[in-house]
């Protein structure tokens, strides 16, 4: 099991990204994966900064589709922390039990057919391809 850097035990530099999360998720948790983190305050600053990036910042996405993607993901990867904490996020932005169920499947079939084009080495068409 990791060490888990808690906020009062944190260095200056640890407690400013935690505050950063604190301010961006609008909460003052700050959960696990973070915390783990913490041990090397400079991969903290770094993935919370990319993190923040892709995850928080208005764009094109809304939060619930980037919470699925992120989901779809930590399916495909097995990463039983990120499911559960990308579930819950999701779950809070509106995901139902029927949308998660209807995710895993597509994760599943998607998995599956992309296994198979790639064992069978499957030429992409040339309709596929942009220019």
């Amino acid at each position: 099991m990791s060490r888990l850097i808690e906020y009062e035990e944190a260095n200056d530099e640890v407690r400013a990204v935690y505050d950063d999360i604190r301010a961006t998720r609008k909460s003052d948790y700050i959960n696990n994966f973070w915390k783990a983190l913490a041990v090397h305050p400079p991969t903290l600053k770094r993935v919370w900064t990319i993190v923040k990036g892709v995850m928080a910042e208005p764009g094109a996405l809304d939060p619930l589709t980037r919470q699925l993607i992120y989901l779809a993901v930590s399916i495909t990867n097995g990463c039983e922390y990120c499911m559960a904490s990308h579930a819950a996020a999701a779950r809070a932005l509106g995901m139902t039990d029927a949308m998660y169920a209807e995710l895993a499947a597509i994760v599943g079939v998607a998995n599956m057919t992309n296994r198979l084009a790639d064992a069978f080495h499957v030429p992409v068409d040339e309709v596929f391809k942009q220019g």
